[in-house]
């Protein structure tokens, strides 16, 4: 399924965004993000809860089953919001610590789980690897509003293949999110890899083609960045009315990031 380590690419970038906290003072926790309303502290908090219920999910699915009962695409941002406010009035070093332990205790258990057993989540039931890619968007996208929120620079890796290649697997998310119907294509991705080579998905004779940085597109699809300012192209209608609604994630769209926000 994937020519890379899932869960050590996993642990990998958890780290990465790990150290983007390093010598933060209580202020720093308090900045706002790119996200409306959402501060660094409220970005790790998001990670915590996230890593808590793929962690719950692999290792007892009923209890996780009761946890997500009510949730549903129509309610799942006050949920994530209500999940926020239970981490709101930790201490910054508090709150590092409850995401350490979320997040080493949700990779361990999916590094143990079976690898052809699916694991209940909130859409359908995924194959741990399909879960943990979805732990790579999650990390991804989230540690990216941190470093947007601290000015700092990220050096992307390899890693992305997981993100990259979870968001084919969900490219119809963007129309559902939307309410509008999913069009009977498939699409073919051509991303240029970071450490250099080229990742290919989907069918080579598809007239729908995505092409572009595989960094550029992993920010397209977890709309950290405006398609203005990725270098991420398309080829044929659908596809380039895609980059507009693109997104790897279920639930509400959000307002996403403005043309020239963020310089190159």
């Amino acid at each position: 399924m994937t020519h890379r380590d899932v869960i050590a690419d996993l642990t990998a970038e958890a780290a990465a965004v790990e150290q983007l906290l390093d010598g933060l003072s209580d202020e720093d926790w308090t900045r706002p993000t790119p996200a409306p309303g959402w501060t660094v502290a409220d970005q790790v908090a998001h990670l915590a809860f996230i890593f808590r219920l793929a962690g719950t999910a692999v290792a007892d699915g009923e209890t996780f089953k009761t946890m997500t009962a009510k949730v549903s695409a129509e309610n799942s941002e006050a949920v994530v919001n209500g999940a926020l406010a239970e981490f709101r009035d930790d201490p910054p070093e508090v709150l590092r610590n409850r995401w350490r332990i979320e997040r080493d205790a949700a990779i361990k258990s999916l590094a143990a789980a079976p690898p052809d057993r699916p694991v209940p989540w909130l859409v359908r039931p995924l194959p741990p690897a399909v879960l943990a890619s979805a732990g790579m968007m999650e990390t991804f996208a989230h540690g990216q509003d941190i470093a947007d929120a601290l000015s700092r620079s990220r050096e992307h890796t390899d890693r992305l293949w997981h993100l990259a290649w979870f968001a084919t697997l969900t490219w119809d998310f963007g129309y559902q999110a939307r309410g509008l119907p999913t069009p009977d294509v498939q699409f073919r991705y051509e991303l240029t890899a970071p450490e250099g080579g080229t990742w290919e998905f989907g069918p080579v004779n598809a007239e729908q083609r995505i092409t572009g940085p595989a960094e550029d597109f992993c920010l397209l699809v977890t709309r950290r960045r405006h398609r203005d300012d990725l270098a991420v192209t398309a080829t044929g209608d659908i596809a380039e009315a895609w980059l507009d609604i693109a997104q790897a994630y279920r639930g509400p769209a959000g307002e996403g990031r403005r043309p020239g926000q963020f310089s190159r």
